[in-house]
């Protein structure tokens, strides 16, 4: 890295952060361009009570990007100077730049949703099963209904899918209900369940999950949780979170940058990490 005191960061923030990639996978692609002079890629651990205050440091250190994962693509919407129509339909943000002290929100999560499915298949009319409610799950519904898709939401909580359900008028049903995934043709898992430290869980029973179907997880680390390692084992396609995460990241990289990602090479570092062969 060539670090000087014109270099501009750009920041992840959430809570927890430590286990997150994107500094690595941000910092590969700003080396390969020759740019990581002008870039470098940190993250921070931010406290839902303490986000007001990270967004005045945003501003007041005039920091260049900030990207946001759990419990804050919701929340921080209120804080941003203007939102992008796509971030607005969607409800959430994971992308902000700051552009000339001027935040903008974005949301990248749905293109890494719709890229991966639609390399296995066309997703118009597809019955697709939702499980989860909140920032991720707004992201991954609006870019399965963009493109055709019937989709249901299964959540713990009812009153935690009444957003998704008033806004994008798609039926929703608690857990109790869950059994009726072995009817749909795609189940995606937009909880952080399978993530540390509920590792050894899954919100589904192995078997109601069938050969025909394609399962896709939105967690990345471990590289296959429960769910989708169950999947496997039943026959099912199966979609990884980090190829999810590489391409929200790709769309990401060019927001903050204005240069095209180098998207093999941020492959590459990240599969290296889980020393997983790149295709």
């Amino acid at each position: 890295m060539r670090l000087t005191a014109k270099t501009k960061i750009c920041l992840l923030i959430g809570d927890p952060v430590e286990h997150s990639l994107s500094p690595r996978m941000h910092n590969a692609g700003y080396e390969t361009l020759g740019i990581d002079d002008q870039f470098v890629y940190l993250g921070a651990r931010v406290k839902k009570e303490d986000l007001e205050k990270a967004i005045w440091g945003v501003k007041a250190l005039n920091i260049r990007g900030l990207a946001c994962t759990i419990p804050h693509k919701v929340e921080i919407m209120k804080y941003l100077d203007e939102i992008d129509e796509t971030a607005q339909k969607i409800g959430a943000v994971n992308t902000v730049v700051n552009n000339e002290g001027k935040l903008i929100g974005y949301n990248t999560d749905w293109y890494g949703v719709v890229i991966l499915l639609e390399k296995l298949t066309s997703l118009s009319g597809k019955k697709i099963a939702v499980l989860g409610a909140g920032g991720a799950a707004r992201a991954v519904v609006y870019g399965l209904l963009k493109q055709g898709a019937k989709v249901k939401i299964f959540n713990r909580d009812l009153e935690e899918a009444k957003f998704l359900v008033e806004k994008f008028r798609c039926p929703a049903a608690d857990l109790s209900k869950i059994e009726e995934v072995k009817n749909f043709d795609i189940i995606i898992n937009a909880t952080s369940v399978g993530m540390s430290p509920q590792e050894n869980q899954s919100l589904l029973r192995k078997e109601l999950i069938s050969s025909s179907q394609i399962v896709f997880d939105v967690v990345y680390v471990p590289y296959e949780t429960k769910f989708l390692k169950e999947a496997r084992e039943k026959g099912a396609k199966i979609i990884h979170g980090l190829d999810m995460f590489l391409y929200q990241g790709v769309a990401q990289f060019e927001l903050f940058t204005g240069h095209k990602a180098p998207e093999e090479v941020m492959k590459k570092v990240l599969y290296e990490h889980f020393k997983i062969p790149s295709a």
